[in-house]
């Protein structure tokens, strides 16, 4: 998978995030014949700490990076569909891993494996009736070795079913963010180009709506 695949829970935020976020639903979901499963869809370096956490501890909201993270905030958000791209998808659980504003996967702790080598900034959102989730987080810089442009990770856990990872959120006309990049895409849950709203001194807006993968019979 690309770029070498692989919390704390808040109950709610501001009114004015939600509305800026999960209440705005003026982008178009991809929509079109119902897709044979993939034969890889569960080959996934990391999924297992997709479940890390009991889901019914988990908020659709979830902060990955206090406001003392370094670096330039973020809020990613989106709406989860069923497979047919139009149904909305409640209790999926979706987490999400991305590096520092260094490039680096970093102050990870020895809970498991993969909270060291995913680092201090990770986390777990379940979403709610409308399918929505969002990451307070700060936006992740490229790897120091600049191999592969900033990225977060997405895993996804649907209830009953193995976990799969989908494709990376990527940022619409930064580095490395191009024509070949776009050829690579896999669209696992979607594209994961997004363009970025907002600015690095109010912050950044980042909506990334996901289709769910079809299954093996």
């Amino acid at each position: 998978m690309a770029w070498g695949r692989r919390s704390f829970v808040v109950a709610g935020l501001a009114g004015a995030f939600v509305s800026s976020s999960a209440c705005s639903r003026d982008r178009a979901v991809v929509v079109g014949p119902k897709e044979k499963a993939r034969p890889n869809l569960y080959a996934c370096e990391g999924c297992e700490a997709t479940g890390e956490r009991n889901p019914g501890d988990l908020s659709w909201s979830v902060v990955l990076a206090g406001p003392q993270e370094p670096g330039e905030r973020m809020r990613l958000s989106g709406r989860v569909y069923e497979s047919d791209g139009v149904t909305p998808k409640s209790g999926v659980v979706i987490y999400a891993h991305h590096t520092n504003a260094e490039g680096l996967y970093a102050d990870g702790s020895s809970e498991t494996e993969w909270s060291r080598r995913h680092g201090r900034l990770r986390g777990w959102a379940r979403t709610n009736a409308d399918g929505d989730y969002l990451f307070d987080t700060i936006k992740p810089a490229p790897y120091p070795d600049r191999t592969g442009p900033a990225h977060v990770h997405l895993f996804i856990q649907e209830p009953g079913r193995p976990p799969y990872y989908i494709d990376d959120v990527v940022f619409e006309g930064e580095f490395r963010v191009d024509d070949a990049y776009r050829a690579r895409q896999e669209l696992r849950g979607g594209s994961g180009i997004i363009r970025l709203g907002g600015n690095a001194a109010s912050g950044w807006t980042a909506v990334r709506d996901i289709r769910l993968e079809t299954h093996p019979a």
